[in-house]
């Protein structure tokens, strides 16, 4: 496997630093760079306020974009009768819509996969320690190998 570029570092760092509760020690570790360096990235990326702003699901964010086509439907529906279509403006918003949310509904990410992986350690970490510890390095391996 190939040594990961700092950019894949990063990525990996703040995907990690977003969905664990980890040390800037502990992320320097597990990524393989300085606490120096995590501490720069989470300053200079405002990976702090990225944090405190993800409170929406995948799910949730899909419903808002879904009520935001049905918001502009409802405009595009009181429209003179002969003229109820979208205007450039509209077609363009609903356009942008439609491919995020198809882009949601489809895209499995790198904090999802992530996701998934820490919510299945976590639930290992119950049952068995030692197989919790070992699947942490393939789980990296893994991670590393996506990025």
């Amino acid at each position: 496997m190939a040594e990961l570029t700092n950019t894949q570092k990063k990525e990996w760092a703040k995907s990690l630093y977003l969905r664990e509760s980890m040390t800037q020690q502990e992320l320097a570790n597990r990524v393989g760079v300085s606490r120096v360096t995590i501490s720069n990235w989470i300053k200079d990326g405002k990976w702090e306020e990225y944090k405190a702003g993800l409170t929406l699901t995948r799910q949730e964010q899909v419903a808002n974009l879904y009520r935001q086509v049905a918001e502009i439907n409802r405009a595009i529906a009181k429209h003179p009768e002969g003229e109820r279509y979208a205007t450039s403006k509209e077609a363009d918003i609903l356009g942008k819509l439609s491919s995020a949310i198809s882009k949601m509904e489809q895209e499995v990410g790198i904090a999802d996969k992530i996701a998934v992986l820490t919510g299945f350690i976590e639930w290992l970490r119950g049952i068995d320690v030692e197989k919790a510890k070992e699947l942490v390095g393939i789980a990296d391996t893994y991670i590393k190998d996506c990025l």
